[in-house]
């Protein structure tokens, strides 16, 4: 098959390197005309994914028309706020006939919409040829062939099948999944609680209160995604507990990183103009709390992490109230 992958970024690269080791025909499409040319002559990625050695056979280009010429499959991995407008510059180069495949995670903020949605809003492809990936993936261990597990999604079975083949390998094993909704609520939210674990490390709290953190957290995923109509169970899956859990408690997490040095004092501006990299909970925060409110859904966590970050509150306190918050049952559901 040949596939174009948008996005050379760290994950965009390791898929790309994924898809290339499965016999596919890739072309990378790379914003930045640099790392297009690192790709083509030294077969690494040095910025985004340090140490990884790339096949010779994964060629990289700037141009939409020569990723998409006579591809398939096109996987976008973006950063959501870019989404749109990326997807606006490959516009005119889909077809109908392609099978679209988002691996971002995130929520637009201008609209609360997912980003599925986005991509069938700029994109001629049917809405059931559109499949969200996401899963437990760090992109520094699927590029090193460290056994990883991920789920594919449309409200097509088949479609999800022939994504699921399309990236399933001896060291990436795909599921599939009929709620692309869910799938890609987990996807999004995780980044916010990842970065909110990342603060209770920042401020040397110990593994009893990430511990806390994290099963709310499942809570407040569940209640906001099955209100938008998402399966509930798919939360309990890769996509949702399984990224969850990954992404809170892992050293590669940018957002958990993020989060412990909030914790240590830094303000958030400081930190995010420290990386080069995109850290998605930031804007996925602003996208959950206005979504909390247009759906009117209680997310305390998702509350104080909105306040921590662009009202200036302070994490401390922020801990203190949700220790202190009226008391309740934990499973909501039994009376």
């Amino acid at each position: 098959m040949k596939i174009g992958v948008v996005g050379a970024g760290g994950w965009g690269t390791a898929l790309a390197k994924l898809l290339t080791e499965n016999d596919h025909q890739v072309m990378l499409w790379s914003y930045e005309k640099e790392t297009m040319t690192e790709i083509n002559q030294s077969h690494t990625n040095q910025r985004y994914l340090s140490g990884v050695k790339l096949p010779e056979k994964l060629i990289a280009s700037n141009d939409p028309g020569e990723v998409t010429a006579g591809a398939e499959l096109i996987t976008f991995v973006v950063p959501s706020q870019w989404l749109r407008s990326t997807a606006n510059l490959f516009a005119s180069f889909i077809s109908p006939s392609m099978l679209i495949v988002n691996a971002g995670k995130g929520i637009e903020i201008e609209t609360l919409k997912p980003l599925t949605q986005v991509l069938r809003e700029e994109l001629v492809v049917p809405d059931h040829q559109i499949v969200a990936l996401s899963g437990p993936n760090h992109s520094e261990e699927v590029s090193r062939q460290v056994p990883s597990a991920t789920v594919v999604a449309s409200p097509d079975l088949t479609i999800a099948e022939s994504a699921q083949e399309a990236f399933f390998s001896p060291y990436f094993r795909v599921y599939t999944s009929l709620d692309r909704l869910g799938v890609e609520i987990g996807g999004a939210l995780k980044n916010v609680f990842a970065m909110a674990a990342g603060i209770c490390e920042g401020l040397d709290y110990g593994d009893n209160t990430k511990a806390a953190l994290v099963t709310r957290a499942l809570a407040e995923m569940r209640r906001l995604g099955e209100t938008m109509g998402a399966q509930p169970l798919t939360f309990s899956g890769l996509s949702g507990l399984g990224d969850l859990f990954v992404t809170a408690a892992s050293r590669h997490s940018r957002n958990a990183w993020a989060g412990r040095e909030i914790g240590k004092g830094r303000d958030i501006n400081e930190v995010l103009a420290s990386t080069p990299m995109v850290v998605e909970g930031v804007p996925t925060t602003k996208a959950a709390y206005d979504l909390s409110k247009k759906f009117q859904v209680e997310l305390p966590i998702i509350e104080k992490m909105y306040h921590i970050l662009f009202k200036g509150h302070s994490p401390q306190e922020a801990v203190e109230e949700l220790m202190t918050r009226e008391r309740r049952r934990e499973i909501e559901s039994i009376f």
